[in-house]
């Protein structure tokens, strides 16, 4: 007899009978929040920890501010990531498609002279079309999305310096429509409700990651599309046995993928004051670490939004920390490396336990 899974935590076989059970979605749950809050408690050691040892890490304007900066980018980097992950597929050319937008932004400000957030809405659909052409391919041709992403890397890697070569000038677009260095340089001590204000250590750039982190965890924990989403990650063959369009969910997860990656190409260049074939070429390994140190599974079916966020701050404290205690960059490549292998190692045991869970309530 064929058993699937329910929600609520009830085994329900296929003659309608259901049996009680804690269901792996309801231990994920748990194990999740136990982890987040387990990440809380190392930021704020390694925050402690390195403010002892050197207070200038808690300078507001010379390292908080391009700390949170950085952070906020980097969130979005791995929501990005998790959109696919939650499928359970992967996106290796997440930095690449971030360059595929921001360089349509660079064209839409430079040549066709838009302001800042229609420009912003331009590069943005860049995101979602590449992004959703990638996943179409993958749910056609049935090829694992690591081959599939790389390709589309190393395409869009020629693409990108192509335009470039061609449309701009010292193989950047250096237009700047009016209000970009505001956003790149104010904070929310610069927003204020009377005589409220916020923080001077907190940049604005950060409202970007907020509106996206609320969009996406919208999605996936109120709408059916994410509980579909999750469900083609967890189980595909259960997914097409309830009658969800897999191949257009694996569309919708890629075309969401890209979208992010265009918003976190946006962020960068912004940070950087240009929009260069070079942007997202550091999003690799941020887009993993965020996304599987706060929870994600990299076997799909399981996302945190919340998490990523912290996954992200944890890797960029410790970078931070590091880069002011002197640390060279060949070794804090070793130490992300370290991190990264933790982070998966972590990810295996999470699936391992889980898969027995299952197997013991069935």
């Amino acid at each position: 007899m064929t058993t699937l899974r329910a929600r609520g935590g009830e085994d329900v076989s296929q003659d309608g009978a259901s049996r009680p059970g804690r269901s792996p979605r309801a231990f994920g749950r748990s194990a999740g929040f136990a982890q987040r809050v387990c990440l809380l408690v190392v930021i704020a050691a390694l925050i402690a920890l390195f403010a002892s040892l050197r207070g200038a890490f808690l300078d507001q304007q010379l390292v908080v501010f391009p700390m949170l900066r950085d952070i906020a980018t980097l969130t979005v980097v791995g929501l990005a990531q998790l959109a696919v992950l939650s499928v359970g597929h992967m996106n290796l050319a997440v930095g690449r498609m971030a360059a595929f937008s921001a360089m349509f932004m660079g064209l839409a400000y430079q040549d066709w002279h838009l302001p800042l957030y229609a420009g912003l809405a331009v590069g943005l659909a860049a995101g979602a079309a590449i992004g959703a052409l990638t996943g179409w391919i993958i749910a056609v041709t049935g090829v694992n999305s690591f081959v599939v992403t790389l390709a589309m890397d190393f395409a869009l890697l020629g693409l990108v310096s192509l335009v470039y070569a061609q449309f701009a000038t010292g193989a950047a677009f250096t237009a700047k429509p009016a209000g970009m260095e505001a956003l790149r340089d104010y904070s929310m001590a610069d927003l204020c409700a009377g005589n409220l204000c916020g923080s001077p250590a907190v940049p604005q750039l950060l409202l970007f990651t907020v509106v996206a982190m609320v969009l996406v965890g919208y999605l996936y924990s109120r709408t059916r599309q994410g509980r579909e989403l999750l469900l083609v990650g967890s189980n595909i063959t259960a997914a097409e046995l309830s009658g969800i369009p897999t191949r257009r969910r694996v569309v919708t997860a890629h075309a969401l993928s890209g979208t992010l990656a265009g918003l976190a190409g946006f962020m960068l260049a912004v940070a950087s004051g240009s929009f260069t074939a070079g942007i997202g070429s550091e999003f690799m390994i941020p887009s993993f670490l965020g996304p599987v140190l706060g929870g994600t599974l990299l076997t799909g079916g399981v996302v945190s939004v919340v998490g990523t966020l912290l996954g992200t701050s944890l890797v960029q404290v410790i970078r931070q920390g590091l880069t002011t205690l002197g640390t060279g960059l060949e070794n804090l490549n070793i130490y992300l490396g370290v991190i990264l292998l933790v982070a998966l190692s972590t990810d295996r045991i999470r699936t391992a336990v889980s898969t027995k869970r299952t197997v013991a309530s069935s």
